[in-house]
């Protein structure tokens, strides 16, 4: 396991089902105000296409919330985060393939889809963007989660 600045601990990959779970964690843990018990992770890694969960304006290490107020902010820290779990999952931003942004209001849409395009400059990959009522905290302004594939020279 590795340690971060604030004393948690990032927990080493499983495997279940044949597939790698990068960063797993319980929401008992992550959310303790709530009465929630489930065994998740923040990255899939299935075959050679790997699944990222929803990234918010949160630091993945410390689970501090960051750019409180500011979607621009909480879409680059999302995006960092994209960028750090493709990464440790063996793939890289161009090969994303499919990112899916959710807004909790529309006049977000530039900021974030400003923020989302320097990061995936000349990548194209597709989106799907929607706007929803709300995401599971109320200082979160947007979410984005993310498909990419590992290239053929990354796989084992």
């Amino acid at each position: 396991m590795t340690s971060t600045s604030q004393g948690h601990q990032a927990k080493a990959p499983i495997v279940a089902g044949g597939h790698t779970r990068i960063r797993p964690f319980n929401t008992r843990d992550t959310y303790p105000e709530q009465n929630l018990d489930n065994d998740l992770c923040q990255v899939v890694v299935a075959g050679n296409t790997v699944y990222v969960r929803g990234q918010i304006g949160q630091d993945l290490d410390t689970s501090e919330s960051v750019g409180i107020g500011d979607a621009e902010a909480q879409a680059e820290q999302a995006m960092a985060n994209i960028n750090k779990l493709l990464e440790e999952a063996g793939s890289r931003m161009e090969h994303l393939v499919k990112l899916t942004i959710y807004l909790i209001d529309p006049r977000y849409r530039e900021a974030v889809y400003r923020t989302v395009g320097r990061w995936t400059r000349g990548v194209h990959p597709i989106s799907t963007g929607l706007v929803v009522s709300a995401l599971a905290r109320p200082e979160w302004l947007c979410e984005i989660d993310a498909i990419a594939v590992i290239p053929e020279e990354g796989q084992a």
